[in-house]
């Protein structure tokens, strides 16, 4: 019997980090369902169109380099927003969320559209600039040129893109536990994360 995690936030806010570790805890598989809208977003400034991208995107296109620079990041965002794009990637999304032993998927929607009915729901979450300055960080270190502020900029309009795009807009479930990380490390944010998915997990036990 399946079991699933939905973990939802917006970027740097940790949720990738998060869920790993999280999934590496249960011994569940772990989908960054981000990755299928970067892979279509790389495929976009090939210049494919991105539905054709979505519906003949393959496996392999997710281990493709480069799906975490800032251009493939802001072309993700773009077609996000293209509902015909968000149809084609949701019944691999869904397949993977029921599969056997478990699964922990982390996105914008997950929790909301993907799998509405996910035994355990998060949302993580941070600050606009605790989450700019993460990014900045990341991307010195991997030796991109930038600035703080601009990063920041970027990570405000993605925000607004995210959150009132019409189709799967980035909002927390209902029933979702809220993780904010703006003041927390990794191993307390894990701890946070295991002790809410532990409750679920209790709820549904017999």
């Amino acid at each position: 019997m399946g079991f699933t995690i939905a973990i939802d936030g917006p970027a740097a806010a940790g949720k990738g980090t998060l869920s790993k570790a999280v999934a590496q805890h249960y011994g569940f598989g772990h989908l960054d369902t981000g990755l299928l809208y970067r892979a279509v977003g790389a495929r976009m400034l090939d210049g494919m169109d991105p539905i054709a991208a979505a519906k003949a995107l393959l496996a392999e296109d997710l281990a493709r380099e480069g799906l975490r620079s800032p251009d493939v990041a802001q072309a993700a965002s773009k077609v996000a927003i293209i509902p015909e794009v968000r149809a084609a990637l949701v019944d691999f999304q869904r397949a993977y969320a029921r599969r056997a032993g478990g699964a922990v998927l982390d996105g914008r929607d997950i929790g909301t559209v993907i799998c509405p009915d996910a035994e355990a729901k998060l949302f993580v979450t941070a600050i606009p600039e605790v989450r700019a300055r993460r990014r900045y960080d990341e991307m010195c270190a991997a030796g991109v040129q930038t600035d703080y502020e601009t990063v920041l900029k970027d990570t405000i309009e993605r925000d607004h893109r995210d959150s009132t795009r019409v189709d799967a807009p980035l909002i927390a479930a209902g029933d979702a536990v809220i993780i904010d990380t703006s003041q927390l490390d990794i191993d307390a944010a894990v701890a946070a994360a295991i002790s809410a998915v532990d409750a679920a997990q209790a709820r549904i036990t017999p």
